[in-house]
């Protein structure tokens, strides 16, 4: 049997896919179509965040790299669990009075946010929902740390979740260099990797 042209091109960027798995630790997927309990994962303290302890040294490494294109990049926050998230979800829907589906385009339910993995960061120049002057440079690095922007513009019709310059997810420095490159969400690069 012949093969054209874009199947030819298509085998070769299935060769380029990472050697990774959907039940790798670094592959967990918490979102509202997958809640996850309690994850309880052994914590390593941050200055003023905790992550899991697996990713602390990429952490440092990234902030370190962030600061120097900006000094004024800080970590806003890591790890939550899952009782921390149910009290900061329903601060925000009673300070949107009642908007849960607006909430929900920058904060997830409790069970349904990454933070609760250990394995998402928020890191700005900035300390609230304002777009950061740094955010672009700063997701351009993110991959040599592991680390991809979770939640592009891009990709909201597959997360869910609208345009976040601050949510950066660890994902392992392969995977995170070819979710960059391909444009790709945790949620379409999970489904390659079946």
């Amino acid at each position: 049997k012949s093969t054209t042209k874009s199947e030819k091109s298509s085998d070769k960027k299935d060769a380029s896919l990472p050697n990774s798995k959907t039940t790798d630790w670094d592959m967990v997927l918490v979102n509202r179509e997958h809640p996850k309990d309690e994850m309880n994962p052994e914590l390593t303290q941050i200055g003023n965040i905790q992550v899991d302890s697996r990713i602390a040294k990429s952490a440092e490494a990234f902030l370190a790299a962030a600061q120097a294109i900006n000094p004024a990049e800080h970590f806003i926050s890591g790890y939550r669990s899952v009782a921390y998230q149910t009290s900061l979800y329903n601060q925000y829907v009673e300070q949107e009075m009642a908007a849960e589906a607006k909430v929900q385009t920058y904060s997830q339910p409790a069970g349904m946010s990454e933070h609760q993995t250990g394995l998402a960061i928020d890191l700005s120049d900035v300390d609230s929902l304002n777009e950061s002057t740094t955010a672009k440079q700063v997701a351009e690095i993110a991959p040599n740390y592991g680390f991809v922007l979770r939640f592009t513009a891009d990709g909201t019709p597959s997360t869910g979740v609208g345009y976040e310059d601050w949510h950066f997810r660890y994902v392992g420095v392969e995977n995170a260099k070819y979710m960059t490159a391909h444009h790709l969400t945790l949620e379409q690069y999970l489904k390659l990797l079946k």
